[in-house]
């Protein structure tokens, strides 16, 4: 299935200001100027919202959970265990939050390149 392409992506979302998703905890691993490293605690019903970033690959590691990345552009659902790991590339959409609202914990391994959050969301998704 091939990558929708960016201005595709662009008409279908609004870009919103970034603002740091409110959770239970960070810690940050490594941080250097192309790469970074942290650990995310999210309680239940926290999340992450509909986000992408322009230059860099988010790698998921399940450390608690279970937990559930959402992308669209190709749209897929990846339910994680402790232990399971996915990528989502640069310029695709994504959401992560607790299978069935649950609270979970993962490493999150950010780059290469220069880090941003654009915060999307189609108008169709409510409360998002």
């Amino acid at each position: 299935m091939a990558l929708q392409d960016h201005d595709e992506m662009e008409a279908d979302v609004e870009v919103r200001p970034y603002e740091a998703a409110k959770i239970a905890g960070r810690e940050t691993v490594m941080e250097g100027t192309d790469m970074r490293v942290t650990v995310l605690t999210l309680t239940e019903a926290q999340c992450i919202p509909w986000h992408y970033h322009s230059e860099i690959t988010d790698s998921f590691v399940c450390l608690e959970g279970p937990m559930v990345v959402e992308t669209r552009a190709p749209r897929a659902e990846y339910v994680l265990r402790a232990g399971e790991r996915c990528e989502v590339p640069p310029m695709v959409a994504h959401y992560v939050h607790g299978l069935d609202d649950g609270a979970f914990k993962f490493l999150i391994i950010q780059g290469v390149g220069v880090y941003d959050n654009v915060s999307v969301a189609r108008s169709s998704d409510q409360g998002v």
